[in-house]
């Protein structure tokens, strides 16, 4: 087996068989019909998703298999995936998105060609309803500062068209019990990838659907899952002795998701507000000369003067 394809799904009923269909229709397919498996990993849905998965599943019980995890959360149904996958390499596919035709045979000649622990792709958001665009570029890999790129960069898991070696030698795997699941790891390839490659095309669609998780309608407490998460990431850079190597590299990704996008969320509901305090302490932990950043002074007065705003929880 060639290439995985893991879709963690949970209650994905109005997007799943657009993202199925997109799956089904890979030119890879053409050359390589026994050498891809799409596996769908039910994660307690508790819409029609599970009847569409099975109704898939019946007609291409070759290619696809229905996968039950019990534990909450994208990362734990992600992780699920990856140990029953037989794939040399495998791409984390959000049920509410779908992916170019020609994505997995493009990824897999880009990432067999030079053996490389993984492959970073375009992105392009796709918003319904609306005129409106935004595009997501992948690092550049010949750039000398990649990696340190790579830890401020904030990917998401869709980005990587990943060797399931490199990722079971280092043991990588998300927390299970947050949403945030993938700050929380992503950053952290940069400790442990030999080599890898860029894909500047866009072959992944990312939906933007405010019913997610991270576009919660009511307040629900899991925004402050960046808290254990940002814990969780420096203890991963501290345990390989990696912390001045990329010192301020952690530190603007803290500044970002502690005061621009978390910083959303606290403002915009009252029970968020407690979420102020609690990041200019985790600021005043890891990084209490966040104000000196080197790429926080790059960005304009009025940037950092809203990002001192947020320390003090000043909401505007």
């Amino acid at each position: 087996m060639l290439v995985s394809l893991i879709v963690p799904v949970h209650n994905a009923e109005q997007y799943l068989e657009k993202c199925l269909n997109s799956l089904l229709n890979q030119t890879f397919l053409k050359k390589h019909p026994k050498d891809l498996e799409i596996i769908l990993v039910n994660n307690n849905s508790t819409d029609n998703s599970l009847s569409i998965i099975d109704k898939y599943v019946k007609k291409y019980g070759k290619l696809i298999r229905r996968l039950d995890c019990t534990k909450k959360g994208a990362g734990a149904a992600r992780n699920f995936g990856v140990e029953h996958a037989k794939g040399k390499y495998f791409w984390f596919i959000d049920a509410d998105d779908y992916i170019a035709s020609n994505a997995v045979q493009k990824l897999f000649n880009l990432a067999d060609r030079d053996s490389v622990d993984f492959c970073m792709l375009d992105i392009e958001y796709v918003f319904p309803n609306s005129a409106k665009s935004k595009h997501l570029t992948a690092l550049d890999n010949t750039n000398k500062t990649a990696l340190k790129n790579l830890v401020r960069y904030g990917a998401g898991p869709y980005q990587f068209f990943i060797r399931r070696d490199f990722w079971q030698q280092n043991h990588l795997a998300f927390k299970s019990d947050i949403i945030h699941e993938d700050m929380e790891l992503i950053p952290a390839f940069a400790l442990f990838v030999k080599k890898f490659n860029s894909c500047h095309e866009p072959l992944y669609f990312y939906v933007q659907n405010e019913n997610s998780v991270l576009h919660q309608q009511a307040w629900n407490g899991k925004p402050f899952d960046i808290f254990p998460a940002l814990e969780s990431l420096y203890a991963r850079f501290k345990s390989e002795k990696s912390i001045t190597k990329y010192h301020a590299e952690l530190e603007y990704f803290f500044i970002w998701n502690l005061l621009v996008d978390s910083a959303e969320d606290f403002k915009r509901f009252k029970e968020g507000r407690p979420g102020f305090k609690r990041s200019r302490q985790m600021l005043k932990t890891y990084f209490p000369h966040w104000r000196k950043n080197p790429y926080l002074k790059q960005k304009p007065l009025s940037y950092r003067i809203r990002r001192r705003l947020s320390y003090h929880g000043v909401v505007i």
